[in-house]
């Protein structure tokens, strides 16, 4: 993809001289689409206020300083009628909107665009577009969720109507280092070309609202009693030596009105009464009880409170893919606070989210704040919190409700488990995270045992550890069992593959044994599917494994595929396999509802059931088709 980038922009070759007359005549004339062109393109995080006078000012400052000779793709100068005038201040539009989205950075200069716009202005007053209806808000949530340069090829998609090869064009042209991939990130969001023109995203069309009239007043009133060195001054000296600030490493407050000031109050937290859970129905994060030496420290949870709402310049922040990193709604509700190793920790629950705050226990550098979608989880799902990584271990809360955990190797199902011990608050002694570098040969997951038996839990670098299963889609059951411990190790090192994706479950069927060739025994197909807490971003693996073999070969593999889950309990995979005598096998299995396999391509053949062996040369290709029980077609996974 790198090298058809770089030939891309070989292509381009310098386009007619542009006057800045003849600019400014596009600009005037195509100004509205141009503004709804950036605005569409500016992450929605910067506020809609802020992002129409910046979706303003970006078009206004993409007007050129004179004679311009324009670097044009060809394609780019058939856009509005073939105006190479409307081609260049578009270029420039793009080009400014995707630097305004890039985060600043302490070591390099921030250009213009990342900066809030000196003009224009309009002082007391919001401007923000008309809202529109559902699916408008629907709509600009996806949008929402994208990176810069998806959001870029998904507008010049669906409002200027330019096809994928122009799309990647415009895109290298404005400094997009893979187009390709934004291409393929903007396809996973419905075409809906028709809501892009609503006034939901129309700033030349306007509502205005007053900013706070009162709080306005008072700020005049300070700043005429005292200047801003006074209020510098005053606040250092309010620190206390060596210590935190009231707000810790929070960023300067910015909003303040009585609903965020009652979600950051640490009075107005809730807390669940320690016996909840026994008497409620749920078995999920709204019945944990507060925990934890310092859960009655008002200062540490105002400091994280306000970390959350506005994290300064030092906080290390990271958040679970689909996961919304923002202020929460209203108070929280308190899981733990307390000392965990060297660091102070805290975990709140605001019924979408677990926010996890941590500083350390001597000096005031290294904050950290880490979000994780969890809705709902309820039962193994909701058993485990990890409080702290250290030297290669992890240490967990446990919901109330567990009674015991233990760690094991998922690599060696016979092994007896060696337990952990829970203290009284549920944090459990350290156990070791599975490997994360060079060879896997261990993998280590927590078992934790509830009334209804143990649960597997795997820690795949993020706050919430998935929960292990086995068995059919339509009903998987608790991977514990020694059968499903025996089925899980040889495929356990594929886990790896979906670290850090925001994995709620990963589940392990074997859907299928196939004797080998040449009386080589037998090999089992295994399907593993990672679901995410967020629906889409699944990752299904059809797996390989021959009889002594101490891994399974990952035979195919799709994302974002209903095959192997609940909805389509249906796979269907094949792989090239060498027997002992040195002869080459084109192998294929389908679920045990598969009627008839075929290939075509290099490979010819075909097999009534469901599996098939078709002998072979190393390297041939082939496509899998097969035919369910039912009539219906299911293609090969690849």
């Amino acid at each position: 993809m790198q090298s058809q980038d770089v030939a891309q922009r070989s292509a381009a070759s310098p386009g007619p001289v542009v006057d800045v007359e003849q600019a400014e005549a596009a600009l005037v004339e195509h100004y509205p689409r141009l503004v709804r062109l950036a605005y569409l393109v500016l992450p929605p995080s910067l506020g809609r206020n802020r992002r129409v006078l910046t979706a303003h000012a970006l078009t206004q400052r993409a007007l050129p300083r004179g004679r311009t000779t324009a670097t044009l793709i060809p394609a780019q100068a058939t856009g509005r009628d073939g105006d190479p005038g409307y081609a260049l201040v578009r270029l420039k539009v793009v080009r400014t909107a995707l630097e305004a989205g890039v985060p600043l950075r302490r070591a390099a200069w921030p250009k213009r665009s990342q900066l809030p716009p000196l003009l224009p202005q309009v002082w007391g007053l919001r401007l923000f577009p008309r809202s529109g209806g559902a699916d408008e808000l629907a709509l600009d949530q996806r949008l929402s969720a994208l990176s810069s340069a998806a959001r870029a090829a998904y507008v010049l998609r669906g409002l200027e109507k330019l096809p994928d090869s122009d799309v990647r064009k415009v895109l290298t042209a404005a400094g997009v280092d893979n187009p390709g991939a934004a291409l393929k990130e903007a396809g996973g969001v419905e075409a809906k070309d028709a809501l892009l023109l609503s006034p939901e995203f129309d700033p030349c069309s306007l509502h205005a609202r007053p900013t706070d009239l009162m709080r306005r007043r008072q700020h005049t009133k300070a700043a005429l009693a005292a200047g801003v060195a006074a209020a510098v001054c005053g606040a250092l000296l309010a620190l206390p030596s060596g210590g935190w600030g009231p707000d810790g490493a929070a960023a300067p407050s910015y909003a303040q009105n009585p609903a965020a000031e009652a979600a950051l109050d640490p009075g107005k937290v809730t807390r669940v009464a320690p016996t909840a859970w026994r008497s409620s129905a749920r078995t999920d994060f709204s019945v944990w009880p507060a925990r934890g030496n310092l859960a009655g420290d008002t200062a540490l949870l105002r400091r994280a409170l306000a970390v959350w709402a506005r994290p300064g310049e030092s906080v290390q922040v990271s958040a679970t893919p689909g996961t919304p990193s923002g202020a929460p709604a209203g108070p929280p509700q308190l899981l733990y606070a307390g000392d965990v190793d060297q660091a102070r920790v805290v975990l709140f629950y605001d019924g979408l989210r677990i926010a996890r705050y941590a500083e350390p226990r001597a000096g005031t550098g290294g904050a950290a704040l880490d979000f994780a979608r969890v809705d709902g989880a309820t039962g193994a799902e909701a058993e485990a919190l990890v409080l702290d990584r250290a030297d290669g271990n992890v240490r967990y809360l446990t919901a109330p409700w567990v009674t015991g955990a233990a760690e094991r190797d998922l690599m060696k199902p016979t092994a007896d488990p060696t337990p952990l011990t829970l203290s009284a608050e549920g944090v459990s002694t350290p156990l070791a995270g599975p490997a994360q570098t060079g060879t896997c040969t261990s993998w280590n997951v927590m078992e934790a045992t509830d009334a209804s038996g143990p649960h597997l839990l795997t820690d795949l670098g993020e706050l919430i550890p998935a929960h292990l299963t086995s068995g059919p889609p339509a009903a998987p059951h608790e991977a514990a069992g020694p059968a499903a411990l025996r089925n899980w190790a040889p495929f356990a090192c594929s886990l790896s593959a979906v670290r850090s994706q925001g994995v709620r479950s990963v589940n392990a069927w074997q859907y299928a044994q196939q004797p080998l060739p040449d009386a080589s025994g037998q090999a089992a197909w295994v399907c593993t599917r990672a679901d995410t807490w967020r629906g889409d971003g699944t990752l299904v693996l059809a797996q390989f494994h021959t009889a002594g073999g101490a891994y399974g070969a990952v035979a195919a593999k799709a994302e974002n595929s209903p095959a192997c889950g609940g909805r389509d309990p249906h796979v269907l995979a094949g792989v090239l396999w060498k027997s002992g005598t040195g002869d080459w096998y084109l192998l294929a299995a389908g679920s045990k509802d598969t009627a008839s396999i075929s290939t075509t391509g290099r490979v010819s053949g075909s097999a009534r059931g469901a599996l098939l062996a078709v002998r072979t040369k190393q390297g041939d290709q082939a496509e899998l088709k097969g035919t369910l029980t039912d009539g219906r077609a299911v293609s090969g996974l690849r």
